[in-house]
């Protein structure tokens, strides 16, 4: 399962250089795109890199969940393309050691580098900004840059960063059962309660399905995120993404009212960055 927590649908995507997706694949990254919103297609005096952003759902997002975030940069005349797995599909991919869901991630690296390596009409480069939501989408987003950084002159066309609600780089078993347990439990939750809307009143304890959800989930990560190879390669896309992030200002959204994230483990995450020179 833990393997596996790691839509594309443009009808032009052949005219733009992308790769043919198939129907199934299409349900996991998507293209925003919108003439209208002021992508010449012609010849302009305007010498700025046309940027796209990456929106990397979190554990259980849908594409109309992202819908309002790319609508958001597209009227700002940034093209958006949107990754997400729905919890239904995690158990329908490689279950076990198979990492089912980094074939997706690799899928959606190629056609980003098919994009970038093209130039518009104009001759204007291309370039992306990436925004992660908690966990999943952080660890996704360091899966690509592994994969970009073996690209030569890639990594430079990344030009910004929003880790949303994130990161928690330990593996913690508490942070992973509650990140699953929001996605499978959804708004019925008492996780995604902000700390306004809860207190110690018996009524808003969590209820006892919840309760036993979360035990579970916690016992089931405590032994799984010790597995060698699980271990192993989280550790290494972590190590990625604390070392090699490029020269680009990061900008992290977080809040005490996260149940999922723990405040501090932002805080120093952060604090990590500005001491290897990023800017946060």
């Amino acid at each position: 399962m833990v393997s596996s927590f790691l839509s594309h649908s443009y009808s032009g995507s052949s005219s733009l250089g992308l790769s043919s997706l198939s129907m199934d694949e299409r349900r996991y990254h998507k293209w925003h795109w919108r003439d209208s919103d002021g992508f010449e297609t012609g010849v302009s005096s305007d010498k700025r890199p046309v940027m796209g952003v990456v929106l990397l759902g979190w554990l259980g997002a849908q594409q109309k969940h992202l819908k309002k975030y790319a609508d958001w940069y597209l009227s700002r005349g940034i093209r958006a393309i949107t990754f997400v797995v729905p919890v239904k599909d995690v158990f329908r991919l490689k279950l076990g050691l198979g990492f089912g869901v980094e074939d997706l991630i690799r899928d959606l690296t190629q056609e980003l580098v098919s994009w970038l390596s093209v130039k518009e009409v104009d001759g204007r480069e291309r370039c992306l900004l990436f925004h992660t939501f908690s966990n999943a989408g952080w660890l996704t987003y360091g899966v690509i840059l592994e994969n970009l950084l073996m690209r030569e002159g890639l990594i430079e066309k990344i030009k910004g960063c929003v880790v949303d609600s994130g990161p928690e780089p330990k593996l913690n078993p508490q942070v992973w059962a509650a990140g699953f347990g929001t996605a499978l439990l959804k708004k019925q939750s008492n996780l995604t309660r902000s700390a306004a809307e809860s207190n110690e009143s018996d009524e808003n304890k969590p209820p006892l399905k919840e309760t036993m959800v979360m035990g579970i989930l916690e016992k089931i990560f405590s032994v799984v995120l010790k597995l060698p190879p699980v271990n192993q390669r989280l550790t290494k896309i972590i190590s990625v993404l604390s070392n090699c992030q490029p020269s680009c200002p990061q900008l992290y959204l977080y809040s005490t009212a996260d149940s999922v994230i723990p405040v501090e483990s932002v805080g120093s995450f952060m604090e990590e960055q500005k001491r290897l020179g990023k800017q946060c």
